[in-house]
């Protein structure tokens, strides 16, 4: 399967691409938005594409002869609202659009833990929830295969290889980036997480079981 990363260089993009890079069933390519951004995914043997999810047809240009995309783009945490909305919103629904274009069936979306609940959203992000909620609704109503991954609070712990995914956590927690990374990867070819919302933090069953048994 031929896998486009939009966002590969983000900090979840590069675990995810590293991993992609390793295995033989699948090949990778890495969204970038600048030539400087390609020595880190060249010394990975991997093929990078230049295009930027603010222009009307950098992510459609990209996604052309891909199998699926991995979408975990993101503003950062720095920028303000409009930019937000640039990335995690507009972006994304270029992205969906693209592989509705291309007749690309699977699309894995990195989202965020509460998306959907305006209630849990924490002060001074609700520009970033908002864009997460509409993206994850437009991909549910779209044609394609998705798989929504919510991700409690981030951190940069080692990976555990150890999560708890539902479709309803019913709690807050926070899970590692590298274990988003490997979920995503493992996502692509587990039937069970097809055209699911999956909700993870980080817990004590293997990512492979835990996904395997969504419910």
């Amino acid at each position: 399967m031929k896998v486009l990363i939009v966002g590969a260089n983000g900090q979840i993009g590069r675990h995810i691409v590293q991993r992609l890079a390793k295995q033989e069933k699948h090949q990778v390519t890495a969204m970038i938005r600048k030539q400087e951004q390609a020595d880190f995914f060249n010394h990975l043997g991997v093929e990078t594409v230049i295009a930027d999810l603010e222009t009307e047809d950098g992510v459609l240009k990209a996604a052309e002869d891909v199998d699926a995309i991995i979408f975990t783009a993101g503003s950062g945490g720095h920028t303000g609202a409009d930019k937000t909305m640039l990335v995690d919103l507009d972006g994304a629904f270029k992205s969906i659009e693209a592989a509705e274009k291309h007749h690309i069936k699977r699309f894995i979306m990195v989202s965020a833990l509460h998306s959907d609940t305006p209630k849990n959203w924490k002060e001074g992000m609700e520009a970033y929830y908002t864009a997460k909620k509409r993206a994850d609704e437009r991909l549910r109503n779209s044609s394609l295969n998705y798989t929504i991954l919510r991700p409690g609070w981030l951190t940069n712990e080692k990976p555990s290889g150890k999560i708890e995914a539902k479709l309803d956590l019913g709690k807050d927690g926070s899970i590692s980036r590298e274990n988003v990374a490997d979920i995503a990867v493992q996502a692509l070819d587990i039937d069970a997480t097809f055209n699911q919302t999956i909700e993870l933090i980080d817990g004590d069953t293997t990512i492979n079981e835990a996904l395997s048994s969504i419910k």
